[in-house]
Parts: structure tokens; C-alpha cells; sequence
């Protein structure tokens, strides 16, 4: 019943109880019959000549399409009429619902996204992207995003200029529309071809300036995070961010507060810049007191954010090439180095507490795999010994 008005449903519903001889068949045979009815003429009303009829053709497309993977499908054949009205010198309104219902097609179904584009979607699209109508920019800025997730469409969308006019939204747009430009740039980013591109709009202090703002846990500061690490990639970026006024603590507060995904970038990121340039980079990133978030992804980060949270500790240290014997090269005796390092009282002291915290963990982890192999080895009245750690100031 995906696509069945509520009347319908409501009408199938009532008269299956009223007659509990009706058979369950039957009242399915209603609704998808239903469901085919609201199709038809839907299909029906995008392919008329009448301007009125298109109109209310691409909203009930939009309705039945907002929910229901079936119902894409099998609206496919509107995706050419919709887009030839977005090319007509209609109304705004028609121009907005076309726009609307071409978005629900595409959610979630490759086939429709494609054809979306091949269709000539992306003329008028990159055209709504400039427009006074918030709602109309808004609503091109949400189809590009859904358009551009395709990997099919990601080079013919930057080849359309949508690239620069997506930065300028993500400096000038509504709140919306600069998620979404987060969002889709992200998305164009994945293509090789696209990051040269990217990167000649200057987007670093408009991603900063968002990221800022946002929840650091949010889908947005992720997708922000992912930005900034493909662009650091280049040294244009990476002067970029350093450049931009809480640019790298921007990025070290996602590593600290955010989700699992956006501090796997945030770390990659910064770890990008200090092997790039260890000598030019450290000293910024030290600043922003990275060490306790590093910590921290040490132990409870994805396997990918402990490696690239255990290499950049190794690269702040102030001598990563050079070994001791009394101080063998352990992620304790690398953060005590750091710790020794450090400016500021209240950093310092964070990063110690947070170190000995680590270390208890790690020894309370080894403690109970001891006692495991234990249970297994020896006689269970032999005691097993309770261990501590603290961490000496330095």
C-alpha cells in the first residue's frame, strides 16, 4: 500500500472489519490496484499539455514518491516531462514542484539520478542555484546534493560550474542550503578530477566559518571534517586552514566531541599536515592542545583513528627520530615527552590526567585477559594480584 491515498487505505481498512468474511486477498488487491490507479494518473497529468494538470501532477509525484522505493520505480517515465518543466518559462511554483518531485524520485535510486541528469537536468538546476527565491535556491541546492552522491553524475555536475556556485551558498545561503552545499561539495570531493576544482573557490574559511557553528557530533561537521581532509591533501589547503583564525581548533574540536566517523577525519586531517610538513605544522596543531582528544582516539577510536591518533602523537613529539634507551619508544613515553613540552598549567595538566587514564585502562584490559588465561591454567584459589599505574609530572 505505498502508494494509496489515505481515504483509500482508511475506506480498505474499515470494510475488511466490518466483514470479517472479506477475504485478506481481496483488501490487497484493492490497495495495489489502488496504488496503480494513483500512478496512472499521476503519469497521466506530467504528460498533459495543461499547464494546471502538469502542476498538480508533480506534486501528487512528489506525494507518492516521498516514501516509497516502489513507487520511483514505477514513476520513472516522469522524470523527462519533469525536467522539461523545469526548462519551460513557467511559474516559480511549477518550477519549484518539478524540482521537488525530481528530488523524490532520486532518493535512494541510482537509475533515477542518472536519468535525472542525462535528461538535462543540471542546465536549469545550476540556473535555480542563483536565484532571489530562497525556496527555489534551496530546493537546487537539496537536488544537487541527492544528484551528486551518484558516481556516474559527480563529473558531469562539476563540469556544469555547479562547484563555484556551491561555495558561494556555503558563504551567502540560508542555513539549509549551506549544509546541503557542504554536503554535496563533499560528495563531488570523492572524485579526483573535482578537488583541483574545489580547491580554487577558496572554500576553507566558509567550511571553518560552518563548522564552527554546528554541532561537532552532526552529519554536517563530519561532511566538513571530510572536506578539509581532502583539501589539506594540497599545501593551498593547508595554508588555508592554518591561516584561517580557529581554523585547525576547529578540526581539533571535532576530534574531541565528534562522531565516530568526523574524528576519524579530523585526525586524518591534521595528521596529513604534520607529515607533510612536521616542522611547520606541530607547533599549530600543539597549540590547539590537541594531546588529551589524541589520547582518548587511542584508546576508543576506530582501529583507523587509534593508527592515525598513535603516528601523530609519535610526529609531536619533539624528536620522533630519535630513541632512548632508558625511554623506549611506548605511546606512554611519547605523550610524557610531549607533556614536558607543553605551555600552560591547565593543558599540561589535562594531558596527564587524561595519559594516566589511558594507561589505567590499557593495564585494566591486560589485567583481565591475564585473568582469563588464568581461569583456564591454574587452580581458581590461586589469588591473582590487583595492578595500578600513575603517571609521573614531568
Amino acid at each position: 500500500m505505498d502508494c494509496a491515498s489515505d481515504n483509500l487505505a482508511s475506506s480498505s481498512s474499515s470494510s475488511s472489519d466490518t466483514n470479517p468474511d472479506t477475504p485478506r486477498a481481496s483488501s490487497s488487491s484493492s490497495s495495489s490496484s489502488s496504488s496503480f490507479s494513483a500512478v496512472h494518473r499521476a503519469l497521466n497529468f506530467i504528460q498533459s499539455h495543461d499547464s494546471d494538470l502538469k502542476l498538480e501532477g508533480a506534486r501528487e509525484i512528489r506525494r507518492l514518491t516521498k516514501t516509497s522505493q516502489r513507487c520511483r520505480r514505477q514513476l520513472a517515465a516522469a522524470v523527462k516531462p519533469l525536467v522539461q518543466m523545469l526548462c519551460d518559462h513557467s511559474s516559480e511554483s511549477h518550477h519549484e514542484s518539478a524540482l521537488l518531485a525530481l528530488l523524490n524520485l532520486a532518493v535512494k535510486d541510482e537509475k533515477n539520478k542518472i536519468s535525472i541528469v542525462e535528461a538535462g537536468a543540471l542546465e536549469p538546476i545550476i540556473n535555480f542555484l542563483q536565484s532571489q527565491n530562497l525556496n527555489l535556491q534551496e530546493s537546487a541546492t537539496a537536488a544537487l546534493l541527492t544528484l551528486s552522491a551518484s558516481t556516474v553524475n559527480k563529473p558531469f555536475i562539476s563540469a556544469s560550474g555547479a562547484i563555484p556556485l556551491l561555495v558561494e551558498i556555503l558563504r551567502h545561503g540560508s542555513q539549509q542550503s549551506k549544509f546541503d552545499a557542504v554536503m554535496a561539495l563533499s560528495n563531488l570531493s570523492t572524485h579526483p578530477d573535482n578537488l583541483s576544482i574545489i580547491l580554487e573557490t577558496n572554500p576553507i574559511p566558509s567550511i571553518v566559518n560552518l563548522l564552527k557553528f554546528c554541532k561537532k557530533s552532526s552529519k554536517t561537521a563530519e561532511k566538513c571534517s571530510a572536506l578539509i581532509e581532502s583539501l589539506v591533501a594540497f599545501d593551498e589547503g593547508r595554508i588555508a586552514l592554518t591561516s584561517e583564525e580557529g581554523g585547525v581548533f576547529a578540526v581539533v574540536e571535532v576530534l574531541e566531541n565528534g562522531s565516530l566517523q568526523g574524528r576519524e577525519h579530523a585526525v586524518g586531517a591534521l595528521l596529513m599536515m604534520c607529515q607533510s610538513d612536521r616542522c611547520k605544522y606541530r607547533e599549530p596543531i600543539l597549540r590547539e592542545g590537541v594531546i588529551p582528544g589524541l589520547l582518548e582516539l587511542t584508546v576508543q577510536g576506530t582501529p583507523k583513528s587509534q593508527t592515525k591518533a598513535q603516528t601523530l602523537l609519535r610526529l609531536l613529539r619533539d624528536s620522533p627520530q630519535t630513541r632512548s634507551d632508558l625511554q623506549p619508544d611506548t605511546l606512554e613515553n611519547i605523550v610524557c615527552n610531549i607533556i614536558s613540552q607543553m605551555d600552560g598549567d591547565e593543558q599540561s595538566g589535562k594531558a596527564k590526567k587524561m595519559l594516566a587514564e589511558m594507561v589505567q585502562v590499557s593495564m585494566e584490559q591486560s589485567l583481565r585477559h591475564l585473568q582469563q588465561r588464568a581461569l583456564v591454567c591454574t587452580p581458581t584459589d590461586i589469588p591473582i594480584p590487583s595492578c595500578t599505574s600513575e603517571v609521573s609530572s614531568k
